[in-house]
């Protein structure tokens, strides 16, 4: 779709409010809050090494939803003209002006101040690190353009949800919640590059870096499959850094197990299959590990 396309479809008629917030919603993906806001959560708990209290973790959701909602909008923001190029983004609200810039913009404006407003509910340290936060996010954006690290960013955005949970609950940082951190970051960073082997062509055509458009799909995959192993190691180094027990392995093992499947449904000359790869057993690793982990911490907190 041409520039000039695009930019006919930002002038059509305003929609109602309500549908404009409702595109907005479809357009983040809010309901893929599961991937990191479980994360979160256990970040949460390791803190409080229990459960942190209501109010805590009431800011530390509305945070999280903030700070998610911004990064994506800002990203669909940014990637416009981009996606209006990928036959697989075309359709996305953007390109076809089914959202215009100006609502975009405020949504994201409006994301940025949620995040801000709960970090400063929760204590000062989470407040003066919420723009430290919305730069990293919003950084992740532009590294496509230059970085084959991209991937990376992109996990240490999600990675630093434990990291920032745990400074909601304590008003400082500890190492040891950066072991969670490094995991997440890696995790992500796996399926990201998974995801990638699907614009595998366009980002060749457009000059795009992503890890299989450097190495190829075959590769690519090999490198996601270690970065996930790593993941794991590091959780296994986690739970005995802070003394957990058998529930917190075996939770490791299970979305170790998910990990096995997800990379058997994914081949370098099938990708059919790959929505499922990124989108259920993802869901199902950050969900199972918190309900692991929390019920592992909340045993030993008694």
């Amino acid at each position: 779709m041409s520039q000039d396309a695009i930019t006919t479809n930002q002038n059509k008629p305003k929609t109602p409010l309500l549908a404009s917030v409702r595109t907005t919603l479809e357009m983040i993906k809010i309901e893929h809050s599961v991937f990191a806001l479980p994360f979160a959560l256990m970040g949460a708990l390791l803190a409080a090494r229990g459960l942190p209290t209501y109010r805590q973790l009431f800011w530390i959701v509305v945070a999280m939803i903030g700070a998610r909602s911004a990064a994506m909008s800002f990203n669909r923001l940014i990637d416009r003209h981009i996606d209006a190029q990928n036959p697989r983004t075309a359709q996305r609200a953007l390109p076809v002006g089914a959202l215009s810039v100006r609502f975009a913009t405020s949504f994201a404006l409006l994301s940025c101040a949620v995040l801000v407003i709960a970090a400063y509910q929760l204590n000062a340290l989470a407040f003066y690190l919420s723009p430290v936060a919305l730069a990293i996010l919003f950084l992740y954006s532009y590294t496509k353009r230059f970085t084959v690290l991209s991937h990376i960013v992109l996990g240490f955005c999600l990675g630093i949800a434990p990291a920032a949970a745990w400074i909601a609950v304590r008003g400082s940082l500890s190492w040891s919640v950066l072991l969670l951190t490094a995991a997440v970051t890696l995790w992500t960073a796996g399926f990201d590059i998974i995801y990638a082997c699907q614009d595998v062509e366009f980002d060749h055509r457009t000059g795009l870096h992503s890890v299989p458009r450097f190495w190829g799909i075959a590769r690519a995959l090999q490198i996601s499959s270690a970065l996930h192993v790593l993941m794991a190691v590091l959780l296994v180094w986690l739970a005995i850094v802070e003394n957990l027990g058998w529930i917190s392995l075996a939770g490791v093992g299970v979305a170790g197990l998910l990990l096995i499947y997800e990379h058997r449904l994914v081949k370098p000359n099938d990708l059919s299959r790959l929505d499922a790869a990124f989108f259920n057993t993802n869901g199902w690793i950050g969900v199972l590990l918190l309900l692991f982990w929390g019920a592992d911490i909340l045993r030993l907190s008694n």
